[in-house]
């Protein structure tokens, strides 16, 4: 059976997905809220669901409080990715695309060369994850942490 109408209440859902692009909503920015309390009410989202089999991609627009050249915000990213945050967010200038992060173990690769700056204030940031295999490896990252304190 061809599924091309309804699923459920949402008629979107239902539509042909390997055909299409399809607006979607995600819980993703409530989530940061609850576990960085700070940013809770600042952040809001969507999701697109695209005829891929595996890989997502983060746009962020942001209204940054202080002001910052996207040359010192790249420059940050890449000290932390190659430090605190080592293993767990990438960084890349290479010109990349979906399918070049399938089983990649970080939860996020910065993309320098797909950001934008409309000015030193307003910025779009982009970031690419493998949204199984790289939210696995936190959870066994957890298990490991949760293990190490017994």
């Amino acid at each position: 059976k061809t599924v091309d109408g309804p699923s459920g209440k949402l008629w979107r859902d239902g539509r042909g997905a390997a055909q299409n692009i399809i607006p979607a909503s995600t819980g993703a920015a409530k989530a940061v809220g609850k576990v960085i309390p700070s940013l809770q009410g600042k952040l809001t989202g969507m999701a697109f669901r695209v005829p891929v089999p595996n890989v997502s991609v983060v746009d962020l627009t942001c209204r940054l409080g202080k002001a910052a050249s996207m040359d010192e915000i790249k420059k940050k990213i890449k000290e932390a990715s190659l430090n605190e945050f080592k293993g767990i967010m990438g960084y890349t200038e290479e010109q990349v695309v979906s399918s070049d992060m399938n089983d990649d173990p970080r939860s996020c690769i910065f993309d320098a060369g797909a950001c934008i700056s409309l000015n030193d204030n307003f910025v779009k940031l982009i970031a690419w994850y493998d949204n199984e295999f790289g939210y696995s490896n936190r959870v066994l990252d957890l298990i490991n942490y949760i293990h190490s304190k017994k």
